[in-house]
């Protein structure tokens, strides 16, 4: 129980007190949070058995076959997916030759190393966006400069780069993808 408790602290400093103020992403809590919850006690229950490399090859693959038959997640959310997973094994995989302190400690330096990067280290984020543009004497590469003023204008965000995809000149409008810092919005 002491290490259900100790899972669920670490847990709630990472998703409720570093992921979420930053995402906003209420659905990702919940996944998180139950995710660990099962991940948890499927390893705390499995390691009262002898399990094989077989057994524990066959675990990654269900995880694999899960991950595979999903809509498609930001690399930013499985990572933070793999972090909750991790952290949940470490604490229910945790033996008598383990120490609490070394516990505590393992735990403290997941949040501190995920603290460094996300608030300190992070880099710019980089978001897209596809627009059906309506003005297709825009995308011709003269006017470029054009395209992007009157993009910025109507979206109001710093646009970085500006890629034209499908062109339907019948209904004169392009597909164009623009690319954004994060912190723009």
């Amino acid at each position: 129980m002491f290490r259900f408790v100790l899972n669920f602290i670490f847990l709630t400093i990472v998703i409720r007190f570093i992921y979420y103020p930053d995402s906003k992403r209420k659905d990702y809590v919940f996944t998180y949070y139950l995710i660990s919850l099962i991940v948890f006690f499927l390893c705390f229950t499995l390691k009262k058995y002898e399990m094989d490399i077989g057994m524990a090859l066959g675990l990654f693959a269900i995880f694999g076959i899960i991950r595979y038959r999903t809509n498609p997640v930001d690399i930013k959310e499985m990572t933070y997916l793999f972090v909750v997973i991790g952290i949940s094994i470490i604490n229910s995989l945790a033996n008598k030759k383990m120490s609490y302190a070394e516990i505590l400690s393992a735990n403290a330096l997941i949040i501190f190393v995920l603290v460094l990067i996300e608030k300190y280290w992070a880099l710019k984020q980089v978001v897209s966006k596809s627009i059906v543009y309506e003005n297709i004497e825009n995308i011709k590469p003269e006017n470029h400069d054009i395209l992007k003023s009157d993009l910025e204008k109507r979206t109001g965000l710093i646009i970085n780069k500006i890629t034209i995809g499908d062109v339907d000149f019948l209904k004169d409008t392009a597909k164009v993808t623009i690319f954004y810092f994060n912190n723009n919005s």
